[in-house]
């Protein structure tokens, strides 16, 4: 079902609490939650301070193209919980939101919307990285 979708790298400590996001997930956020589970199976879980610079991780803010609609996006990944506090926030229990945790610098990949679409994601850049800043364990 992912068949376009590069292998992604993800933090420990983000695994282990998307893990539990995603076993606490409500019936509507179910597709995106099973779609998660998928990707952090085949991901590679690495210790945060192991985390290459050019990698989105949760609360990075990446610049990124939806490439369906042509249309470029900064967005800070969050947890559900901080969407309020964040200006630019977008979920990870979000369609789109999932698709880009543990992508790379220059990945393209494609990620299932819950109305049966794709969107095509590039990722433009990381601006900001807690672990490239040195917060490992926030």
């Amino acid at each position: 079902r992912m068949s376009s979708r590069p292998k992604i790298i993800i933090n420990r400590l983000d695994a282990e609490r998307l893990q539990r996001l995603i076993d606490q997930a409500s019936e509507k956020d179910h597709f995106v939650a099973d779609c998660l589970e998928e990707e952090l199976e085949r991901g590679e879980v690495i210790n945060p301070e192991e985390m290459p610079h050019d990698v989105v991780s949760m609360n990075s803010q990446v610049q990124f193209t939806d490439l369906a609609r042509n249309r470029q996006m900064t967005r800070t990944l969050v947890y559900p919980h901080a969407l309020a506090d964040t200006e630019d926030g977008i979920s990870v229990m979000a369609p789109i939101g999932a698709g880009l945790i543990g992508l790379r610098v220059g990945d393209e990949a494609e990620w299932p919307l819950p109305n049966g679409e794709v969107a095509r994601l590039r990722i433009d850049a990381v601006l900001w990285q807690p672990e490239r800043e040195g917060q490992l364990h926030r």
